[in-house]
């Protein structure tokens, strides 16, 4: 069941901060997040964007499709600009009574956040900021050609990690950018995807609403760059959590919660075979995927608090 399940669809506002007419791709899961993700904030946001694909569908001149304050940044500075507005609104609540609850919210790709911006992301965690960074994670670098990526998943075929006579494609696993910000300490991270709109919505407003750093990474099926049909977006999403390869989670201050867990997951291949990016692997292969992604569940399984499988 999803985390907030028990909303009923008029208890949502109508109200988009991320507006229609955007450049993205038929069946884009980023921008099925953005919308959600914005809805959950409101209006009172700024947010920091570094360049990625939302950027670039949102935002040519003279055009936007952002309804709230939006900053452009380089890949690399999305984090340092979002501390830079943050501790310039402190100092105008310090300084004028400036007494608006504005939330600093900076967002990414996952080549801007686990690849060229984690060291900015790690400084503004390590310093507090009150902010919330999220990733959406398509999985390459998508705007640029499909580009790998830390977060392109072990065993997929890309431009530049491609499947070959010496090589079965991406031959690193995902890089687990939630763990690297939970031991950072901060009070809140949560995993999701653009399949369940409730929980993206349910864990932006828990965000919102603490002080400090928060860290939210959103699973965004790319079908362009998954080599699937534009319409089968939500059900890839959803196959992902199905079968353990994304796990959905949230921790508060240290304590971990599997928030959508199953009796039995289901084989990797329901999610494997429908992607072309993963057309060229061997039955070894799958069944190495398959033994990584059990042991990689069971271990936010046990950090929950629940029995390996």
């Amino acid at each position: 069941m999803e985390t907030l399940s028990i909303y009923a669809p008029r208890l949502i506002t109508t109200k988009d901060y991320f507006a229609s007419g955007h450049r993205a791709c038929s069946g884009c899961g980023e921008a099925l997040a953005v919308r959600f993700v914005c809805k959950a904030l409101g209006r009172n946001t700024i947010i920091s964007n570094a360049t990625g694909c939302m950027e670039i569908i949102s935002s040519p001149l003279p055009e936007s499709s952002w309804e709230v304050p939006w900053i452009h940044t380089l890949f690399e500075n999305a984090s340092a600009v979002a501390s830079g507005i943050e501790s310039g609104l402190k100092a105008m609540k310090r300084k004028y009574g400036y007494d608006k609850d504005v939330k600093v919210v900076a967002m990414g790709g996952d080549g801007a956040t686990a690849d060229i911006g984690l060291q900015s992301l790690s400084g503004a965690m390590e310093r507090g900021h009150d902010f919330i960074y999220v990733c959406f994670d398509n999985e390459a670098y998508m705007n640029t050609g499909i580009q790998r990526s830390s977060e392109t998943p072990f065993g997929a075929s890309t431009p530049t990690a491609p499947y070959g006579k010496k090589s079965m494609g991406q031959h690193t696993q995902k890089k687990n950018i939630a763990a690297i910000a939970a031991v950072h300490e901060i009070p809140y991270v949560a995993t999701t995807t653009s399949s369940y709109p409730f929980d993206i919505i349910a864990k932006i407003e828990k965000a919102r609403k603490i002080k400090g750093p928060s860290y939210i990474h959103i699973l965004s099926v790319c079908p362009t760059g998954w080599r699937t049909p534009s319409n089968q977006t939500i059900t890839m999403g959803r196959l992902a959590v199905e079968t353990g390869i994304f796990p959905v989670y949230e921790i508060e201050n240290g304590k971990y919660t599997l928030n959508f867990d199953y009796p039995k997951l289901r084989p990797v291949e329901d999610y494997l075979k429908l992607q072309g990016r993963y057309r060229h692997l061997t039955k070894e292969n799958t069944a190495e995927i398959q033994e990584h992604v059990l042991m990689e569940y069971n271990k936010i399984r046990q950090l929950a608090g629940k029995k390996s499988r």
